[in-house]
């Protein structure tokens, strides 16, 4: 008797809720506008983030709610986002291109390992072993948990197991900020041009007996460019908010190229003192 008594009341209580929400629903439900729908299909379904929603459905919502514009979208070509526009009767707006920049040029050719490490192919594996067995040991470890994280297939790892970043697929998604383990990865405007190859902290000339192409501390960029680039932990800083006075006269006294003008069509330019790279094996391991 105790049984079905519970099972009773177990039963009521279920009706009562499923009562409640039927009539909740009833008069609580918000009709959803069909031109979220609409807008979503003209976006890329990439669900990047690059626009700082989480979702191209998100984002279709704001759209549709006139919180941002299309042009917010750095993913979608420009003839998506008139083609958004019109449909939503606003303006297009503009918001320029992010893309992911890596803070290091040590390459297998310019760069040696103290110890070699055996395990599990990863990044963040390696680095848990001693910092990963690298000369410098800010130094980017090549086993491409980047490229791996990367669902755009944006970066690759080229013959010297160094990440290459290309930007015309890159969404600013920011998987590879997240996967670098030696935060090496972060995202930035096109515009900013002027880029400092290396995260090394140290000091002197004898850095480069671990990485050729390693900053100095020299703060010969700094001096030629002041007031856009200061020192700041034995590394060149550049601020952005003075995007104007950008220039790659800035690189030219740098004597390792660890500071480079990221040109649109050269690629990567370093300054006139910058010494040349040869070697296109891989550097020795330094003696134990």
């Amino acid at each position: 008797m105790l049984v079905l008594t519970a099972v009773a009341t177990i039963g009521g209580l279920t009706l009562a809720l499923a009562s409640l929400l039927v009539v909740a629903n009833h008069w609580l439900h918000v009709e959803e506008d069909p031109r979220i729908d609409a807008v979503e299909d003209m976006l890329p379904h990439t669900n990047c983030g690059g626009c700082g929603y989480p979702g191209c459905r998100p984002f279709a919502e704001a759209l549709v709610e006139g919180v941002v514009l299309p042009g917010k979208c750095t993913v979608s070509p420009p003839e998506e986002h008139i083609l958004i526009a019109a449909y939503l009767g606003v303006d297009v707006g503009a918001e320029e291109k992010r893309v992911a920049r890596l803070a290091c040029a040590g390459g297998a050719n310019v760069s040696r390992n103290h110890a070699r490490y055996v395990g599990l192919e990863s990044c963040a594996a390696a680095t848990l072993v001693a910092g990963g067995g690298k000369g410098c040991f800010w130094g980017c470890l090549g086993l491409d948990d980047c490229a791996v994280s990367c669902d755009f297939d944006a970066i690759t790892m080229d013959r010297h197991h160094l990440p290459v970043v290309d930007e015309d697929l890159c969404t600013a998604c920011g998987d590879c900020v997240t996967a670098c383990p030696k935060d090496l990865f972060s995202l930035h405007p096109q515009s900013h041009r002027l880029w400092v190859a290396c995260r090394s902290q140290e000091e002197g000339d004898e850095i480069l007996d671990d990485c050729q192409v390693a900053c100095t501390a020299c703060a010969r960029c700094a001096m030629d460019a002041p007031g856009l680039i200061e020192m700041r932990g034995n590394l060149p800083v550049v601020d952005y908010t003075k995007n104007r006075f950008q220039s790659a006269e800035a690189t030219q006294r740098c004597p390792t190229g660890a500071i480079v003008w990221l040109d649109a069509k050269k690629g990567t330019v370093k300054g006139r003192a910058a010494r040349k790279i040869i070697r296109q094996g891989s550097l020795r391991e330094a003696p134990t």
